[in-house]
């Protein structure tokens, strides 16, 4: 492992992940004055593209061989892997070596994300507030459980699903035909061979992160996410259709409760198995009348709450993020932005069952030109003949920064108006909710 506490010289980045979450870490990472280069591995996000530089060997996670010789000749001393699933693959464990830290959790800690039974299995046995559920791999024996309740429950695929493998039924038919979606018909190919079946929680969300460097953990600000795609939280679950940050409805009495209950509960599981995890811990809450209860485990930033926090986020990531990766994250520098931030995405026609690709996007120099706007890539690309076009469900996330939250809203709405392309969704109601509380 690096150095215990003496930070290299300079930091040569390899940032891993192609989405609007990526691009806003390689921003603020380019910013940072730690770090002397930024490596991208999807540079067909024009956004990643402009902001670092293309790795020039092929990105395969069934042969990291290649990405290792790239890392030694390079001279990479800090990995940051964004998504989840080269997370769950074994990545982290691929690239760590004495000369090179990772941010991210090895295989073994990310199966808090990738098997949603490990995950309540675990909670199960360190008495972490969640939940009630129930896991199966056998479709008759789910079906017969769904209709021996009276109420419907939450119907989830054990495995990764993009973010869209959780539906939350209306009514018990609607569960049935939701496990008949996941389960019956593979809807999501490995990832639902197992399915977990819980009880419907009542409340508000939250999103709170947590550094974690294997011994200490850091909280981040606490954010809150819209997964529905249409506005008044109805419609189908995505990957995430905005966010903003600071999270009003968690105050620091919540965030030390959050932290005793479920974080501290967390580390001292990971350290008693025997998990070393170093890298971000997102706990998706519902914060009941009851306390605190946990949602799911990430094991990655969100998306697009990774878009708020690089926005407020002062200081030097590079280096915050290298001393979570080596054992000594007590040492790291972390201060915030004291303005709001709102972030919209912008998602294609059609998402997310069946997005439509290859429109093309005007109106984003406009945009990028107002004042605290900033624009992140997630589902574009540059056409030889159209130029810049949609290239995926999530297009662009659009954020504004301001000194309130109303103030910040406005200046994403404002932008994404200034945005344009054929079957354009977004929601205009991201962040209301909170104002409609004060």
């Amino acid at each position: 492992m690096p150095g215990r506490s003496r930070s290299p010289a300079s930091l040569r980045v390899l940032l891993v992940g192609g989405g609007g979450r990526e691009h806003a870490l390689a921003w603020r990472l380019k910013a940072s004055p730690s770090v002397e280069k930024v490596f991208v591995t999807h540079p067909s996000n024009p956004g990643l593209a402009r902001t670092g530089e293309p790795i020039d060997v092929p990105f395969d996670l069934r042969n990291t061989f290649r990405l290792r010789r790239f890392c030694e000749r390079k001279g990479v001393n800090l990995v940051v892997v964004g998504p989840e699933a080269p997370l769950a693959a074994g990545l982290a464990d691929a690239l760590r070596s004495d000369e090179r830290a990772v941010f991210g959790p090895g295989a073994v800690g990310a199966q808090l994300e990738a098997d949603k039974a490990f995950a309540k299995d675990f909670m199960r046995r360190l008495a972490i507030p969640t939940a009630e559920g129930r896991a199966f791999t056998n479709l008759e024996a789910a079906r017969a459980y769904l209709r021996s309740r009276d109420e419907p429950l939450v119907v989830k695929a054990a495995g990764l699903a993009g973010g869209k493998g959780v539906v939350v039924p209306e009514t018990v038919e609607e569960a049935l035909e939701a496990l008949e979606r996941i389960m019956g018909r593979r809807a999501f190919g490995e990832a639902s061979e197992t399915v977990v079946l819980e009880e419907k929680l009542k409340g508000v969300e939250a999103s709170v992160f947590a550094l974690v460097d294997g011994r200490a953990a850091y909280l981040l600000e606490p954010c809150q996410d819209h997964k529905r795609l249409l506005e008044g939280d109805t419609g189908p679950n995505t990957g995430g259709m905005g966010a903003y940050c600071p999270a009003s409805v968690v105050d620091a009495n919540l965030l030390r409760e959050i932290e005793r209950t479920i974080l501290v509960p967390v580390l001292d599981g990971l350290r008693r198995e025997g998990i070393e995890y170093r890298g971000v811990l997102y706990m998706g809450l519902m914060l009941t009348p009851g306390g605190p209860k946990v949602l799911e485990f990430n094991v990655r930033f969100g998306d697009p709450e990774c878009q708020c926090l690089m926005l407020r986020w002062k200081g030097d990531l590079g280096l915050a993020l290298w001393r979570c990766a080596t054992g000594t994250l007590e040492e790291a520098e972390i201060s915030w932005d004291p303005r709001s931030c709102c972030c919209v995405t912008l998602a294609s026609e059609g998402y997310p069952q069946a997005p439509r690709t290859g429109d093309p996007i005007t109106g984003l120099e406009q945009a990028q030109a107002m004042e605290d706007v900033v624009v992140f890539h997630a589902g574009t690309k540059v056409d030889p003949r159209k130029g810049l076009v949609t290239a995926g469900g999530r297009v662009l996330s659009v954020c504004g920064m301001g000194a309130t939250l109303e103030e910040a809203r406005q200046r994403a709405l404002a932008a994404c108006d200034a945005i344009d392309f054929p079957g354009k969704q977004f929601r205009r109601d991201i962040g209301a909710a909170a104002l409609e509380r004060v």
